[in-house]
């Protein structure tokens, strides 16, 4: 695989959002997005897709500090499904607060802490990593 088919954005911040797929769309690395305002939204979409073998995504950046359900809350949910295939989790976010860094260590399906904001290169280098990871 050469490209990302699918990233799920999960972030409460338009402008966070709006640059990551500009990023995203002009490092011709990845097809197709789905932006989620918080946890709840996108675990809502992501469980049928476990069940149905619907399209699951290849990576997934997300947010810790979100309304209605935030990133910890979602990666407990998250950690307790099944899929078929390797999704990579990259935890964004304005934080720097040690205690959520170390928090993230203890979840196994993260794969780094992105600190906002990012820059161009580091979320091309993010990407590029999973796709030279897929099969």
């Amino acid at each position: 695989m050469n490209r990302i088919n699918l990233t799920y954005i999960i972030d409460d911040d338009p402008i966070f959002i709006f640059a990551a797929k500009r990023v995203l769309k002009s490092s011709n690395l990845c097809d197709n997005f789905a932006v989620y305002n918080n946890g709840l939204e996108a675990l809502n979409s992501i469980k049928p897709c476990v069940s149905s073998d619907d399209e699951l995504p290849d990576i997934i950046f997300l947010d810790i500090n979100m309304p209605i359900m935030d990133g910890w809350q979602f990666l407990d949910e998250f950690i307790k499904l099944k899929f078929n295939k390797l999704i990579t989790v990259y935890i964004v976010s304005s934080s720097v607060d040690p205690a959520d860094i170390k928090k993230s260590k203890s979840y196994s399906v993260i794969d780094d802490f992105l600190v906002k904001p990012l820059k161009k290169t580091t979320l091309h280098k993010a990407v590029k990593q999973v796709v030279e990871k897929q099969p």
